[in-house]
């Protein structure tokens, strides 16, 4: 018989729980049937769900602990009280090693602070990233960082893309990802210091990874790159621009049906066209972000999400926790080390 894996679950985490995770974790086991689920949360709260959970059920251990961590919680706070809350004990079960991967659609700024303190850094990782999935024409691309982070030097920005390359082989089925530095364009000598000379040094460590070069913003939804690699800040703001255009266009499609009885025939003409709009753009497709460069696999789920998003933050952690996503990264960052220590002198100021 093959070993089972197992996912430790935040049951208490997001505006909606335990409700959805419950109802995510019934829609995951109904097609992968490999893995079982240690939930940590109030049992009094989480054993009624599970009872209308039929497939997921079986597989369900509960960890109780009537602790958690408020949506609000400040993350330093939370490194000082966390310890027992559901958070914290899911993380814990991945530095222990009975699970392969934790999720939790709980408070971002607590969940990365907590698995920073429990997980620790990867060796030769300076900073974790964020990175997520985007969906794009052909299909969807990783981008990090997201906002781990808000700063990222050169040798930091080819740390994402070693990460980030092993994230689309790993979640993305992508053998051979294309890699690209996002800018504000693809001549060599535009964008700050650090993007060109991250660019320098991603081709002078010799990496095992297609690397591009440089993306802009705008050719991201065309879908010719499979990893983007940015700073958290630029990473953020790109991400929040795209979902508040997304929104828009949504409701302006919705205000232009609805204007008139032809527009409102029209509207049901093109319903099939729509639908499969709707959900090649629906965000529960690609949720799940995942914190990388960690010493465990951490998956956040967006914290408003519904059932058919919170299955799919598990399904990200299924993928990555049972991956070689670990022993690829570190390889690679062994192949960069001396590179990246021969240029640091030579970023240095003269005296």
């Amino acid at each position: 018989m093959p070993v089972r894996k197992i996912i430790s679950i935040d049951g208490m985490g997001g505006d909606h729980a335990p409700r959805i995770v419950v109802e995510g974790l019934e829609q995951f086991a109904r097609t992968n049937v490999d893995f079982d689920f240690l939930l940590h949360g109030d049992e009094a709260a989480l054993k009624p769900l599970i009872e209308k959970a039929p497939t997921a059920a079986p597989r369900i251990t509960i960890r109780h602990t009537d602790k958690q961590v408020a949506m609000d919680a400040k993350p330093s706070q939370m490194l000082r009280q966390g310890k027992g809350t559901s958070m914290w004990n899911a993380i814990e079960a991945v530095k222990s090693g009975e699970a392969i991967a934790a999720v939790s659609a709980g408070n971002t700024g607590a969940l990365m602070a907590l698995s920073m303190f429990i997980l620790r850094k990867v060796d030769g990782v300076h900073r974790p990233a964020l990175v997520g999935s985007w969906p794009t024409h052909k299909g969807v691309c990783a981008m990090l960082d997201l906002g781990a982070d808000i700063a990222a030097d050169a040798a930091q920005l080819v740390e994402f893309a070693i990460m980030g390359a092993a994230f689309a082989r790993a979640v993305h089925g992508v053998q051979n990802p294309r890699v690209a530095l996002l800018n504000i364009g693809e001549e060599e000598l535009k964008g700050h210091e650090s993007i060109r000379e991250g660019a320098r040094l991603m081709r002078a460590a010799n990496l095992p990874i297609d690397f591009r070069g440089f993306i802009e913003p705008d050719k991201i939804g065309k879908g010719d790159i499979d990893v983007i690699v940015t700073d958290g800040f630029t990473g953020n703001v790109a991400l929040k621009t795209a979902e508040g255009i997304a929104r828009m266009i949504s409701d302006m499609l919705k205000d232009a049906f609805k204007s008139g009885p032809i527009a409102m025939l029209g509207a049901l003409l093109v319903m099939p066209a729509l639908k499969s709009f709707r959900t090649k753009m629906d965000p529960r497709n690609t949720n799940g972000g995942v914190f990388l460069g960690l010493n465990g696999v951490v998956v956040k789920s967006h914290g408003g999400t519904d059932n058919v998003g919170f299955a799919h933050a598990v399904h990200v952690a299924a993928s990555m926790g049972g991956s070689n996503f670990r022993t690829e990264v570190e390889e690679n960052l062994r192949r960069l080390a001396p590179v990246a220590a021969a240029v640091a002198p030579a970023q240095q100021p003269a005296k």
